[in-house]
């Protein structure tokens, strides 16, 4: 995996997640959530490319969000539980692996048009990982 993306939904102006990890070779598509904590809302998986996904060994349900070559929405899946999987989406071009809620809380439909970009990494803080104190000029 590599790459963290935001994904927004231009059709609707909301944001399906800002620390989606992009998934675009066989182990890392393969993997997916497999062995991986519950995602957090603004976390999840853009698996590329991809028509269909299973939940076989997971241990949380997802929302799951299909989209074709050009970020139309083609399916939606809420709360795919464990042990289910989805059709196969033939028209698809990746899916979406996200907390569940996601779908509702962006209001994402089929039709909607999705566009992702590289999210920048966040800025290193200060060594130590605190701010530094700003002395007022008195010492």
């Amino acid at each position: 995996m590599s790459g963290l993306l935001r994904v927004t939904n231009e059709s609707r102006g909301s944001v399906l997640g800002g620390r989606i990890r992009l998934a675009d070779s066989l182990l890392a598509r393969s993997r997916g959530f497999l062995l991986r904590k519950r995602p957090q809302a603004g976390e999840g998986i853009m698996l590329v490319p991809c028509m269909g996904v299973h939940m076989f060994g997971m241990g949380f349900a997802l929302d799951v969000v299909f989209g074709d070559r050009k970020g139309i929405v083609i399916a939606t899946h809420r709360e795919l539980q464990p042990g289910r999987r989805t059709p196969v989406h033939g028209a698809a071009h990746f899916a979406l692996e996200l907390p569940c809620g996601t779908v509702a809380a962006s209001r994402t439909e089929v039709g909607d048009r999705l566009s992702w970009r590289p999210e920048p990494a966040p800025a290193p803080g200060p060594p130590g990982g605190s701010p530094e104190r700003v002395n007022g000029g008195t010492s």
